[in-house]
């Protein structure tokens, strides 16, 4: 986890050193001669998105008490926690889920009419994917 917050640390100096030098080049260029401030700011973001991150993460590493097994070198896979949550590997709705989401987003660049058909089978899909066990051969 150290290693990940400094990673990202040195993400963040790399670029707002590269944010500083795009705009000074841009200042010296003599066709332009003034700061293009897409670019400038784009790159200023990234690197406060990275220093977010970096925060978040030094956070994290100091509040879980220690190293964890993850972390560890000489750790094997069974040191960590081998208990990731129940995933239905036979389970068909998230890509009926896929499909509704490809829907809405074809009616947003194509046609209107296809919004409200991709919401319907959104809900439909989630409420089956919620309900799964629930129902059938699985049902509790």
């Amino acid at each position: 986890m150290r290693s990940n917050v400094v990673l990202w640390w040195v993400i963040t100096v790399f670029f707002a050193i590269v944010a500083v030098t795009y705009t000074v080049w841009n200042l010296l260029d003599a066709n332009h001669g003034h700061v293009e401030w897409v670019g400038t700011v784009a790159l200023l973001f990234t690197a406060f998105m990275g220093s977010m991150i970096a925060v978040y993460l030094n956070k994290t590493y100091k509040a879980q008490g220690g190293e964890l097994p993850e972390d560890v070198l000489t750790a094997d896979i069974d040191d960590g926690d081998p208990e990731l949550g129940e995933f239905s590997p036979w389970s068909w709705w998230p890509l009926v889920l896929a499909g509704s989401a490809t829907l809405f987003l074809l009616g947003m660049a194509v046609g209107h009419f296809l919004l409200p058909i991709g919401l319907a089978v959104f809900v439909v899909a989630i409420v089956g994917w919620v309900y799964e066990y629930y129902r059938g051969h699985f049902a509790r």
